[in-house]
């Protein structure tokens, strides 16, 4: 996953009303619940049949942590789906997102102004049409790359081009992300 991915996979995960189990056996039992079988979910964690019985019953307490990471992104993939489907259709058609992102940023502009790319931080409330078309293109499996494009245009247009009030033929270029975080 890109930077621009696992911003959104951050703020997809932030949207939990209520904290995931904790503890291993909360977590195997909330799996057992979602998979239906030990089988099904020993195949998802990628360990034995018997380890996801000893966890559940409690015979074993802590597993090794490549296991244990793997429980925990198994649980938090699962956990409240709908409330998160919710927050990104509120945010795809009404409250937008905020982009939170320091990158440098160079422009075409027309010959008497400045083109040089410098770093900036900026931190920009895009509207619901961008989200919305973030959360298609992830969905539709677009690399960082294309996200990162759509990211571009809506600085470009709101924060840039102020809406469409200055800066007509300006184009902005999205490069060298330092830092970029998503909310919604």
């Amino acid at each position: 996953m890109g930077e621009i991915e696992d911003a959104i996979v951050r703020a997809d995960q932030e949207a939990f009303t209520k904290d995931p189990p904790k503890t291993l056996k909360g977590q195997i039992n909330f799996l057992l619940k979602q998979l239906k079988t030990t089988r099904a979910v020993a195949a998802e964690l990628g360990v034995s049949q018997r380890s996801v019985e000893r966890y559940r019953k409690g015979d074993r307490k802590t597993p090794p942590k490549p296991v244990a990471d793997r429980i925990d992104a198994a649980v938090r993939a699962r956990w409240q789906p709908l409330i998160r489907g919710r927050r990104r259709k509120e945010a795809a058609t009404s409250t937008g997102i905020t982009v939170e992102t320091r990158a440098r940023f160079g422009y075409t502009a027309p010959v008497g102004t400045t083109d040089d790319g410098r770093m900036r931080r900026l931190t920009v409330h895009l509207p619901p049409a961008y989200a919305q078309r973030l959360f298609d293109a992830r969905t539709q499996g677009a690399d960082d790359s294309d996200l990162c494009a759509i990211v571009a245009e809506g600085l470009q247009e709101i924060y840039f081009k102020d809406g469409g009030t200055r800066a007509e033929q300006l184009q902005v270029e999205f490069t060298d992300i330092d830092y970029f975080d998503v909310s919604f």
